[in-house]
């Protein structure tokens, strides 16, 4: 790719507008500088979205929602639709390890989502990755496989350059530990793999394949520079402007000296 992305998972921060919307300011000026190597997009809880979007119109970052439900509308309490997000951000995140663990979502409940989303146009990012007693045991390439060919299942070929996979380890997520750079590029090699397996070769070449898991300043090069590395998806890292204004800086150094594939 020509470009690599960051994205930024605020998750459930921060707890109020102003500062939701002073973040969004704190980076702008990096993204706008760095553009060209670096697309950038932020991903803040459901109540921020419109302030938000407001705040981003015409400007060099790009929206995204946490999450979506799979269905357009009914009797679902609590929840927000692909339907709905589709008016107001291109990008949404399915699949998530918080929401795996902690809401109990199964891989066909993330496939529902992913197919959804793409459906309506939205640029998704599918999380995959094993947990540390999977690592262990020698299980993360099946684990990983599984929840990619499920997620798979409810995508076409042509739907490729808006599919995003995030290789994100559930043992380096908000841990301070990493992946190793040689485990992340197998990982995110496997993911392609079965995408070109499943969508065609063509296809699997289109789609981009991110690492996440405790990146910061000090590891995104480490991460970006990797073969078939598409950029990062940024989780609290992303909630400090300079640290993600430094994180800009140094993936576009990367590509400005030659990274891509």
């Amino acid at each position: 790719m020509s470009r690599a992305l960051l994205a930024a998972n605020w998750k459930l921060n921060p707890t109020s507008a102003g500062a939701a919307l002073d973040l969004v300011r704190g980076v702008e000026a990096a993204a706008r500088e760095r553009q060209d190597q670096v697309q950038v997009a932020v991903f803040p809880p459901f109540p921020w979205l419109l302030g938000v979007s407001e705040l981003l119109a015409d400007g060099p970052i790009e929206l995204g929602a946490q999450d979506c439900y799979w269905e357009a509308s009914g009797a679902f309490t609590g929840e927000v639709s692909a339907a709905m997000l589709k008016d107001w951000c291109p990008w949404v995140i399915v699949g998530h390890s918080e929401r795996r663990r902690l809401f109990l979502e199964t891989d066909e409940m993330v496939a529902r989502k992913t197919g959804a989303a793409l459906a309506c146009q939205l640029t998704t990012i599918v999380c995959v990755g094993e947990s540390e007693s999977e690592l262990a045991a020698g299980e993360a390439e099946a684990v990983v496989s599984r929840q990619v060919r499920a997620a798979l299942a409810e995508v076409a070929a042509d739907d490729s350059p808006r599919l995003l996979f995030a290789y994100e380890p559930l043992w380096a997520i908000g841990t301070g530990r990493n992946a190793e750079p040689e485990h992340a590029y197998r990982m995110m090699r496997l993911v392609r793999n079965h995408a070109s397996e499943l969508l065609g070769a063509g296809a699997a070449a289109r789609l981009r394949v991110l690492y996440g898991g405790s990146v910061s300043r000090a590891t995104v090069g480490s991460y970006v520079e990797l073969p078939w590395c598409d950029g990062c998806l940024v989780g609290s890292a992303s909630l400090n402007a300079g640290e993600f204004s430094a994180m800009i800086e140094i993936v576009a150094e990367v590509y400005g000296a030659g990274r891509g594939t």
